[in-house]
């Protein structure tokens, strides 16, 4: 921000400075140019009357010497014509007496008694020179011309070196302006400074440093003292936030257990037809308690400072698999992985095991006996102004599948949807899409090919992945909508029940 502050400041400045000078230069230029020739025309004409003056004397032979004092004195070269344009002296050329000039623009000029001055480069062989050619005065006539040539050489070395003062002057001032921006830039951008390495404290979880509240602009003070209060009150909210989370978990657990256990202590002293009812509500202390159980790692989750790593999703899925397959086959339902190798996804450490497990277990849920659950994973192009390709895990079952509105309210937090006969807490998804989230990817739920739900999650990938496959799938998946990955198979659905 210095920089841009500084080349603001120094732009401005330039821009006064150009159009100050400039002009300045520029004027000052034809000034010296119209001085000069005002000088060469005034001195021609004062050595004219001298010449008309000899000349009607009769003392001719004066005007050499006359000529070359003036040239001396004047650092020009003069030439001298009589009232028919022949050269009476040259002091540039002797062999240039006798010669006829009255065809040459000027003398003509003068010849009729016409002043005549300016710039020319062919009275001077290879250079520019100032001409000022006047008639001497008569009330006869024009009895003599005198031309005087001047070097410009001198004009524009003065010139140049007055634009190379005007160009160190613009250069001084935009030392001193570059110094006086650079200072006042500082004073600006470090309350600024002090504010965002406060907000990346902030965003860590834990405000160390607050910004000074003492320097800078004053509207830069306020903000640092409003910042300030309203990051301490963010640190004391979030601060009871997990006192109330940690100690809830305590103090919630021992009530529940215990309400338990003297519900099942009834179940001997209760006539049979009050057996239900005693069931029914064993489950609902036990639901409860896993409501309390979910709310509070929900509370813990958005309360923490998490950043994503690198896992090898691989390697994970394989091991879930393996750890639920026991589970699955207790209800006779089958789990297999499909798709090709990806390689390493960025997640928060510890998410992935419980988003495949929240998953896996809605899955068997909804999953009759004899089906197949299958966890596959797949590399799809990038879309939806991505730059890089996802990283995409699906979990299929084979249940009854969701409708299209439900599949959009199952990651609201404690929804059932109408039919659902199991005892979940309605937690479980909305858990999955808060550490997806944090990962830096997305979770979405999909209609399954042959029914049931398929659920979609979506990581960046760590690494280039690899097309190597995993195992047999159990069945044939149809390919992905609009995925691509070479050597695998897509899938397009959604997932299980909206409730771990």
């Amino acid at each position: 921000m210095i920089r841009r502050l500084l080349l603001s400041y120094l732009s401005l400045m330039l821009l006064v400075l150009v159009a100050l000078e400039v002009p300045f230069g520029f004027v000052y230029a034809r000034s010296e140019l119209n001085r000069f020739s005002n000088t060469a025309e005034l001195g021609a004409v004062t050595l004219a009357g001298v010449c008309e003056e000899k000349l009607e004397r009769g003392l001719a032979s004066d005007l050499p010497d006359l000529a070359r004092s003036y040239a001396r004195r004047t650092d020009s070269s003069v030439v001298v014509t009589d009232s028919k344009g022949v050269v009476l002296t040259d002091t540039a050329t002797a062999s240039a007496v006798g010669r006829n000039l009255s065809s040459e623009p000027d003398i003509a000029r003068a010849l009729r008694d016409r002043p005549a001055t300016g710039i020319s480069e062919d009275l001077a062989p290879g250079r520019k020179v100032l001409f000022a050619t006047v008639p001497g005065m008569s009330s006869d006539g024009v009895p003599c011309v005198v031309r005087s040539l001047y070097s410009l050489a001198p004009l524009t070395q003065k010139v140049h070196a007055t634009w190379v003062a005007l160009a160190l002057v613009a250069l001084g001032a935009l030392a001193v302006a570059a110094l006086i921006g650079f200072a006042f830039a500082r004073w600006i951008t470090r309350p600024l400074r002090d504010l965002e390495q406060a907000t990346t404290q902030l965003a860590d979880g834990r405000l160390t440093n607050p910004p000074a509240a003492d320097r800078g602009p004053p509207e830069l003070r306020r903000l640092a003292a409003s910042f300030t209060r309203t990051a301490t009150r963010l640190q004391h909210l979030l601060h009871a936030q997990k006192a109330f989370a940690s100690e809830a978990s305590h103090q919630l657990k021992t009530p529940l257990t215990s309400l338990r256990l003297r519900l099942e202590n009834f179940e001997p002293h209760l006539a049979p037809r009050a057996q239900a009812s005693l069931n029914e509500a064993i489950g609902e202390v036990g639901r409860l308690s896993r409501m309390v159980q979910g709310l509070l790692a929900l509370a813990r989750l958005e309360n923490s400072a998490i950043t994503p790593e690198t896992v090898d999703l691989d390697v994970l899925v394989a091991d879930r698999a393996a750890i639920w397959t026991a589970f699955a086959t207790d209800q006779r339902v089958g789990i297999t992985v499909a798709g090709t190798r990806v390689g390493t996804v960025w997640a928060v450490a510890g998410a992935l095991e419980q988003i495949i497990d929240n998953l896996l277990s809605n899955a068997l849920r909804v999953s009759p006996p004899g089906t197949t659950i299958t966890m596959a994973t797949v590399t799809a192009p990038a879309d939806g102004g991505r730059t890089e390709p996802w990283v995409e895990l699906h979990v299929i079952d084979q249940g009854p599948g969701m409708s299209e509105t439900d599949r959009k309210r199952a990651f609201d937090r404690f929804w059932r949807a109408a039919d659902t006969h199991h005892d979940g807490t309605g937690l479980g998804l909305p858990m999955v899409q808060r550490l997806t989230h944090a990962s830096g990817g997305d979770v979405t739920l999909e209609a399954a090919p042959d029914g049931g739900v398929d659920a979609v999650v979506r990581l960046r990938p760590a690494q280039p992945a690899r097309t190597r496959a995993h195992s047999t799938p159990h069945r044939r998946l149809p390919p992905l909508r609009g995925h691509g990955a070479t050597g695998s198979r897509t899938i397009a659905g959604t997932v299980p029940s909206p409730d771990p």
